[in-house]
């Protein structure tokens, strides 16, 4: 059943960035042209966007349990460090550039334009090489926390 949702929600998705125009990357990059002609479309697709977020995590918060999971999976850190920083650098740098992000980019894949693939392609190359090389780099680069600022739990702790 997960697997079902994910697939719904994902066409959802999918459906509103269609009908809102924002697989166009001359929408996007219209959006970011804040001195020529600018479009602001995306604005009014992103207050949407988080609109819906908003009542559903309001929504979800109330709830005792998930519709279609064992237990809710809320994220567990809220710290800003230099991988996440990084990340969001290179995401805007590139949706700047490209005026397309990853998932219009799954959505334009439909279509087969070279410019896509080769955006798609490189995208998967770069999740692979942050799998593979990215998280023992940064993990080499990060101090480990000092054992006093997070202790150990003791036998008497339970």
């Amino acid at each position: 059943m997960p697997v079902l949702a994910s697939f719904v929600c994902g066409l959802i998705f999918g459906a509103g960035l269609l009908i809102s125009g924002m697989t166009d990357p001359q929408k996007v990059l219209g959006f970011l042209d804040l001195f020529g002609a600018w479009d602001a479309t995306l604005a009014f697709v992103m207050a949407g966007a988080v609109a819906v977020a908003a009542t559903g995590f309001a929504i979800a918060r109330r709830r005792t349990a998930p519709a279609f999971s064992a237990h809710f999976l809320w994220p567990d850190r809220n710290d800003i460090d230099a991988p996440l920083v990084g990340g969001a650098v290179l995401f805007g740098i590139g949706w700047g550039l490209a005026g397309i992000c990853p998932g219009p980019a799954l959505v334009n894949l439909a279509g087969l334009s070279l410019p896509i693939v080769v955006f798609v392609v490189a995208m998967l190359a770069g999740m692979i090489g942050q799998n593979l090389f990215g998280k023992n780099l940064w993990r080499r680069r990060t101090p480990a926390p000092r054992t006093e600022d997070h202790p150990l739990p003791s036998r008497a702790d339970g």
